[in-house]
């Protein structure tokens, strides 16, 4: 129906692994399957640092090149995952496999809240952060860093990242920014949300739209309900409609994910 020309890898942000059984990107891969597309995952650490995901990534691509026998990709990454993704394209030399690169809610400009947080003392956040990275290795990951991976989400880090991982002009990007419309839209997202609306104001719980501007910025997506669209709904964490409405605003986040596959076939990809 809308058969991409090259495959489609999906790449996680941070905080969770694609678990076989539980899977990050919830009914999103089996809608994209229906449509077409060949799918596959980054399997990446769910907190390791930028530098080794992005390592971990350069040879899941070539495993899948030599796998699919295609000439390049298009990936779909969320949140951390594309800096991750960025980051393999442009420092370890993926851009000659890479057709398209699409963005959904990425910290590209950094984030003013973690700015702030990360004014509280590092002793404190360093030992947060290695309790965290106990947790993950006993979930599988390699190399967890959390407190890198945050380091990696300051405004200072990505002016610094920019300069060094440019777009490279043989690939297409496009960027995509949602925002929950109420703090309490979702639960899971409350405390969150509520910090970076006191810094941001709009947010989806974990970034304002102005951190996730990057190349081709397709607009800030919400809801047609009361909710919007949080962090974890944007990759369907729930796994079922964000609303029966119909009208203006987005009532199932696979419609987002299924127009990015159409657009994406119009242009050649």
């Amino acid at each position: 129906m809308n058969n991409l020309k090259y495959p489609l890898l999906l790449v996680h942000g941070m905080g969770f692994k694609d678990y076989k059984h539980i899977g990050y990107w919830g009914r999103i891969p089996k809608k994209l399957e229906e449509m077409g597309c060949q799918i596959y995952l980054g399997n990446q650490d769910a907190n390791g640092s930028i530098e080794h995901n992005g390592e971990v990534l350069a040879k899941r691509i070539s495993e899948i090149i030599e796998q699919s026998g295609a000439e390049k990709l298009n990936v779909i990454a969320h949140s951390k995952g594309g800096l991750d993704m960025r980051y393999a394209i442009s420092s370890l030399g993926m851009s000659k496999y890479i057709a398209s690169l699409t963005t959904i809610s990425t910290p590209h400009n950094g984030s003013i809240t973690v700015d702030k947080l990360l004014c509280f003392p590092k002793p404190i956040v360093k030992f947060f952060c290695k309790c965290t990275d106990l947790w993950f290795k006993i979930c599988g990951d390699k190399k967890p860093n959390t407190y890198q991976s945050i380091q990696s989400f300051t405004t200072a880090y990505a002016e610094e990242f920019n300069k060094n991982n440019i777009d490279n002009p043989n690939i297409y990007y496009q960027s995509y920014a949602f925002v929950m419309k109420h703090t309490y839209s979702d639960i899971f997202m409350f405390v969150p949300s509520l910090v970076v609306k006191f810094f941001e104001g709009d947010n989806d719980g974990l970034l304002a739209p102005r951190a996730t501007k990057w190349t081709n910025f397709r607009g800030t997506f919400t809801g047609n309900s009361y909710r919007g669209i949080s962090h974890c709904d944007e990759v369907d964490m729930r796994r079922k409609k964000l609303s029966r409405k119909t009208g203006d605003g987005i009532s199932d986040i696979i419609d987002v994910y299924s127009e990015i596959v159409k657009d994406l076939y119009k242009k050649g990809f």
